[in-house]
């Protein structure tokens, strides 16, 4: 017979502490993982009142139908703290416009939304002076082109680098 003993190993306060250590720090870094990546890439929708915005739903979808039948292309250039606004129809040609107004809304908070007033440099073409902060934003621009209701521009963008991607 061998007398190989085995040593029993002991659960000691080092192994518990290590134990709760290591639960509680797989626990915090998800926590931190998973708030750093919705704070990043969350790109939700603040409105006042849903209610009120589902009411106006189809309103504002057959608005933009009719808006959309006439083939107008808006050309929005943002780069080097300026902000530029043009019109042209379905064949291309610039479409004279008596003011222009634009809207950046930040998609998650409201804080950040910034209203600016286009000054013109030509009667197709209007800019300011203005550099929205580099994310995800939504604008709204607002050209009277004559018609009974502004032309409406809504879009989803990215700034970096102080620049339209």
């Amino acid at each position: 017979m061998s007398a190989h003993s085995q040593k029993s190993r002991e659960f000691t306060g080092r192994h518990m502490l290590f134990t709760i250590l290591g639960f509680f720090g797989a626990v915090i870094g998800v926590n931190v993982t998973m708030a750093t990546l919705a704070n990043t890439s969350w790109t939700g929708l603040v409105v006042e009142n849903t209610y009120v915005a589902s009411q106006q739903f189809n309103e504002k979808t057959e608005e933009g139908r009719a808006q959309a039948a006439l083939g107008w292309t808006g050309k929005l250039t943002i780069a080097g703290g300026e902000v530029r606004y043009s019109l042209a129809n379905a064949g291309g040609k610039p479409i004279a416009l008596r003011g222009v107004k634009v809207l950046f809304r930040h998609p998650a908070y409201e804080a950040e939304d910034k209203a600016v007033t286009l000054a013109p440099i030509s009667g197709q073409e209007f800019t300011t002076r203005h550099t929205p902060k580099d994310g995800v934003w939504i604008v709204e621009v607002d050209a009277d082109a004559g018609l009974a209701e502004p032309y409406r521009d809504v879009r989803r963008i990215m700034i970096s680098r102080g620049a339209l991607q």
